[in-house]
């Protein structure tokens, strides 16, 4: 089932008893929570009646019982089970995976009257790297029959997306500015919300944005803090290496992004050094052969790195990166430790 799909059934007011959320995107999925609880729940009833359990702090069990009982100040409840992915016993617990299996089928047949219960996973992704734990999950809440999908947008999307915020709030941004913002974030739609409420904000009705206000306003540690971090990372600069992860530690930066800022940086470079491209504008027209937009700063950053990079030493970073990724999808990860380790590996004398 698509976001779209389950906005559809909130509107028709034909609602199942259980959902699962499952996939990293965070913006449809922010307002799908919002259409459920102001369609579902009367005014009166949202403080009471919108109850958040965290699969992190409380068992499925304990989840479950609490869906399960009736509350005596209101009449309707939606409870919201977050983290749904703890769910998943470490290993291969086939004893735990079928108890937890049974916690949500026997839930799922003799559900709470008046009560939308919806499991939620954020962390595991669609990529390979998680079709285990995501097979695994589904196979846990089999029972669910509405399954929502949340895929990340695809960089042209989130375009488009920003492209409608920004007339939305009364915003003029001329295409390169917007570019910048799209990449700056990731194509992350819920981010770019963010960033274009605050530049409503500081630009104010009628005044054209510009990429400079954007660079003022928008956290640049991708376009900036973190290709600083690839250059210091290519001289094997260690301890200029650390003092920009403290940069974007500092300056709140969300680290798993900017390690997915660093894979791509680094693939991007290696297919360039593969297949010989010398110039800037070969860059852009062997990419965009391929479907993927590069605007000529991103091309330019790709170009450096190459330059700045023997095959080898892109190939070990590739590696790097994804036993880092590998790391942060650990249940309670110490974000800037994993990151750390990066670096130092990455800045190891041969």
């Amino acid at each position: 089932m698509t976001p779209q799909q389950f906005l559809a059934q909130v509107k028709s007011g034909n609602l199942a008893p259980v959902y699962l959320f499952a996939g990293p995107e965070m913006y449809r999925r922010r307002i799908c929570r919002r259409m459920l609880i102001e369609k579902f729940l009367p005014e009166d009833m949202r403080e009471e009646g919108f109850v958040r359990h965290d699969l992190d702090e409380t068992n499925l069990r304990e989840a479950v019982d609490d869906a399960s009982s009736l509350s005596l100040f209101v009449s309707r409840r939606v409870v919201w089970v977050g983290a749904a992915e703890a769910a998943i016993p470490k290993g291969n617990a086939a004893e735990a995976e079928a108890a937890a299996t049974a916690i949500v089928t026997a839930y799922v047949r003799n559900p709470a009257p008046d009560t939308v219960v919806v499991f939620d996973s954020s962390r595991l992704t669609f990529d390979s790297d998680d079709k285990t734990k995501l097979e695994r999950l589904r196979k846990i809440f089999g029972a669910v029959k509405d399954q929502v999908e949340f895929v990340p947008y695809s960089a042209e999307e989130a375009r488009k997306v920003a492209s409608d915020l920004a007339a939305k709030a009364g915003l003029q941004i001329a295409p390169p500015a917007l570019d910048a913002l799209v990449e700056s974030l990731g194509a992350d739609v819920a981010r770019i919300a963010t960033e274009i409420e605050k530049l409503a904000l500081f630009a104010g009705a009628g005044r054209k944005v510009t990429e400079e206000d954007i660079q003022a306003m928008a956290p640049d540690a991708r376009a900036t803090t973190i290709f600083a971090l690839v250059n210091a990372l290519s001289r094997g600069d260690r301890a200029q290496s650390l003092d920009l992860l403290e940069t974007l530690v500092r300056d709140g930066e969300y680290l798993p992004l900017a390690l997915t800022f660093l894979a791509t940086q680094f693939r991007l470079a290696l297919t360039a050094k593969e297949e010989g491209l010398r110039t800037q504008q070969q860059l852009q027209g062997h990419f965009a052969k391929l479907g993927v937009a590069m605007w000529p700063s991103r091309a330019q950053q790709v170009m450096e790195t190459m330059n700045a990079f023997p095959r080898s030493r892109l190939e070990m970073a590739i590696r790097r990166i994804y036993q880092a990724d590998k790391a942060l999808r650990d249940r309670a990860p110490d974000d800037r430790i994993v990151i750390e380790d990066f670096v130092l590996a990455l800045t190891a004398r041969a």
